[in-house]
């Protein structure tokens, strides 16, 4: 993903570094700790590989994202949040998930949350 040249405040790059579908999910998933590609496919539903490895590469390139990769066969790699960039992101999508969190409840919708395991009370 190209970064614009012109912006008029900091906020614009932070939201161009997270936009769409997936990359505060996958940021948000990283919280728990390393993991794999395939872990990590796993626990977000909906997302394919592809998505998830163009995904992960370009939160990489923000500096939000690392990966080790392991010598021997089978290759293993696992992915993780950065400890400064991607850690300081994850405080901010996990204040965006406790107002999503909020909204449901307010709206009634807290049969998602409950087949989700998700705490809200």
């Amino acid at each position: 993903m190209k970064i614009r040249d012109n912006y008029t405040c900091p906020l614009e790059i932070a939201h161009d570094i997270i936009k769409g579908k997936w990359k505060a999910i996958i940021l948000f998933q990283l919280q728990y700790g390393n993991t794999s590609l395939s872990k990590l496919q796993q626990d977000i539903e909906g997302i394919n590989q592809k998505m998830l490895l163009q995904q992960l590469k370009e939160l990489q390139e923000f500096g939000l994202v690392g990966k080790h990769n392991f010598e021997g066969y089978p290759l293993h790699v696992e992915y993780y949040l950065t400890a400064d960039r991607g850690m300081k992101m994850l405080k901010a999508i996990n204040i965006m998930q406790e107002i999503g969190v909020d909204y449901m409840v307010e709206h009634g919708l807290t049969d998602f949350l409950d087949k989700k395991g998700i705490c809200y009370k």
